[in-house]
C-alpha cells in the first residue's frame, strides 16, 4: 500500500519536488504506461487544491486520446491543434490558461472549469501525451505551477 500525504503548508517548489518524489515512487519499475498514469492522476488530485479535472490525454495518430483521469466524464478524441490541450500538443509547449473562456476555440468538457495547465511529455523530442488540470477557480495556476507539472512530465516520459 502507498501512503502519500501531501503538505499544503509547502511552498509551490517543494510541493511539487514532493509530488514528483512520491510519483517516481509510484512509477518506478512499472512497465504499464496505463497503471502509472492512473496513480499519477490520483496524485495530482490529492496534492493539488481547487481542481475539478487531473489527467491525461496520449498522443496517438495526430490526436490525443483520453487517458486515466479524475473528475468529470471528459471528450474523449482532441486534434492537435484544437483547444487548450491540441494547442500544447501542437506546439510541444506549457499551456498555462487563466481563464478558459478567453481562449480561442477552448473545448468546454466540464462548464465548471474557468483555469487550464496543460503540460506536454516529451519523448526523444516528440510529445506522447499531455497533462492535463482544470479548475473552477479563474487564474488558478502561476509559473510555479507550470514548473512543477513540468518536472512531472520530464519524469514521467519514461515512464508512460
Amino acid at each position: 500500500m502507498y501512503e502519500f500525504t501531501p503538505d499544503r503548508a509547502l511552498a509551490k517548489p517543494a510541493l511539487y519536488r514532493a509530488l514528483a518524489t512520491a510519483a517516481r515512487a509510484l512509477t518506478e519499475g512499472e512497465p504499464d504506461a496505463v497503471a502509472n498514469m492512473a496513480n499519477v492522476a490520483a496524485l495530482l488530485w490529492q496534492w493539488l487544491p481547487d481542481l475539478n479535472w487531473a489527467g491525461f490525454y496520449r498522443a496517438i495518430g495526430g490526436e490525443l486520446v483520453l487517458g486515466p483521469f479524475i473528475g468529470k466524464p471528459a471528450c474523449i478524441r482532441i486534434p492537435f491543434g484544437r483547444g487548450v490541450c491540441g494547442a500544447a500538443a501542437r506546439e510541444g509547449r506549457t499551456q498555462l490558461v487563466a481563464d478558459v473562456h478567453a481562449f480561442p476555440g477552448h473545448i468546454a468538457c466540464d462548464a465548471a472549469s474557468a483555469a487550464e495547465l496543460v503540460v506536454p511529455v516529451l519523448r526523444n523530442g516528440r510529445v506522447i501525451a499531455v497533462i492535463d488540470l482544470d479548475s473552477p477557480v479563474r487564474g488558478r495556476f502561476d509559473a510555479d505551477d507550470a514548473a512543477g507539472i513540468e518536472q512531472l512530465a520530464a519524469l514521467l516520459s519514461g515512464a508512460i
